[in-house]
C-alpha cells in the first residue's frame, strides 16, 4: 500500500537582479522529482550535498514550500493544505534532523524536549506526560536518569537517540530522517542504524531516510533513488542499484565506497580508475544540452534510470 506518493515535487529559488531586483533566474533544488513510498518500507534518497535531497524531506513535511507537483500523504495532497489542515498531518509524519548538537535546545531539560510534541498535540497531566517521556526513552535505550539532565550533558549518540525519542512521542507513521548519522562517529553510526531497524519492527513505522554515503545506508534502505543536481537520476531496489547501476552517477557513488579489506583494495582502485574513465569519455551522453540529467525510463519493472 503506498503511503506516500510524490509526484513532479519542484522547489525552486527565484534569483533577482537589477535595479528593480526582477526574478532574472531560478535555482532549481529540487525540480520534478516522483517516488512513492509504500508502508512498512525503507526509502532511501541519495545524493551529495547540494543535490536537493534535504530540500525534498522538508517540502514533504511542509517547512520548505514547493513550488510546484503534489505530495500524496494517506491519499491528501499536502501541498494544498493550509496551515490548520497541515497540523493533523504533522502527528503523522515526524523528522529526525542531521545534527544532533543543534536539534536540541541546550536550556532545555530532556523531559521537556520529548515531552513538547505531546504537549502540542494532546492534554496529558504532569505523570502522564512523565510515564510516556520515560516508555520512549527506555525504547531508545537511556535511563530514567537522563530526565532532568540537558543536551550537553550526552555523547553524541545519545543526543541522536533523544531526537528518535522526541520523534516517536506522537506515533508517527511516516519518519523522515535527515541524515541521521552523518554527524557521529562510524561505530555509533552502526549502532544508530541497527537501533532505527529494530524501532521499525516494534512501531510498524515506515522510513524515508536521507543521506549521502550509499556505503552506510545500502543494508538499512529497500528502494533507492539517486539525486543529482535536483533530480533523480536512477531509482530501483538495493540490489538493482548495488549490483546492476546504469547511470555514471550511481557508479562513481558506488566506486567511492570505502573498503578496508586488502584483498580487494587495487579492485577498488581499479574500479575507480574505470569509472573516471568512463565519466571522462561519455558524460555528455547522461545529461543534456543544459547539463540536467533525462527523465527516468525504465529498464526493467522496479529499476528507472535517466538516459536519452
Amino acid at each position: 500500500m503506498s503511503l506516500l506518493k510524490v509526484d513532479n515535487l519542484k522547489v525552486h529559488y527565484p534569483i533577482r537582479g537589477g535595479v528593480f531586483r526582477t526574478v532574472v533566474d531560478h535555482v532549481r533544488a529540487v525540480d520534478g522529482i516522483s517516488f512513492e513510498l509504500n508502508e512498512g518500507e525503507t526509502y532511501g534518497l541519495i545524493g551529495e550535498s547540494g543535490s536537493g535531497k534535504s530540500t525534498a524531506g522538508k517540502a514533504i513535511l511542509q517547512l520548505t514550500q514547493a513550488t510546484n507537483g503534489s505530495i500524496k500523504f494517506l491519499d491528501k495532497d499536502l501541498i494544498t493544505l493550509n496551515k490548520k489542515q497541515m497540523r493533523a498531518f504533522r502527528q503523522e509524519i515526524q523528522m529526525i534532523f542531521q545534527d544532533p548538537y543543534s536539534s536540541l535546545n541546550p536550556k532545555k531539560r530532556i523531559i521537556d524536549l520529548v515531552a513538547e510534541p505531546l504537549r502540542n498535540f494532546e492534554t496529558l497531566t504532569a505523570e502522564e506526560e512523565r510515564e510516556r517521556v520515560l516508555y520512549y526513552l527506555n525504547k531508545v535505550g537511556l535511563s530514567p536518569e537522563s530526565l532532568y539532565k540537558y543536551p550537553h550533558e550526552f555523547s553524541g549518540g545519545q543526543r541522536q537517540r533523544i531526537g528518535i525519542a522526541r520523534a516517536l512521542t506522537l506515533q508517527p507513521k511516516l519518519i523522515v530522517a535527515d541524515e541521521p548519522v552523518s554527524a557521529l562517529d562510524v561505530s555509533v553510526q552502526a549502532q544508530v542504524l541497527n537501533f532505527l531497524q529494530d524501532l521499525q519492527e516494534d512501531f510498524k513505522l515506515t522510513y524515508l531516510f536521507i543521506g549521502h554515503d550509499l556505503g552506510v545506508i545500502r543494508h538499512l534502505c529497500d528502494r533507492i533513488g539517486v539525486m543529482y543536481r535536483g533530480r533523480l537520476v536512477e531509482e530501483g531496489t538495493t540490489e538493482d542499484i548495488l549490483n546492476n547501476p546504469q547511470h555514471i552517477y550511481t557508479k562513481r557513488l558506488i566506486a567511492a565506497i570505502p573498503d578496508i579489506r586488502p584483498e580487494v583494495r587495487e579492485e577498488k582502485i581499479k574500479e575507480r580508475q574505470e569509472v573516471r574513465k568512463e565519466y571522462q569519455q561519455n558524460a555528455s551522453s547522461y545529461f543534456d544540452e543544459n547539463g540536467r540529467p533525462f527523465d527516468l525510463k525504465p529498464i526493467s519493472d522496479t529499476h528507472r534510470v535517466a538516459l536519452p
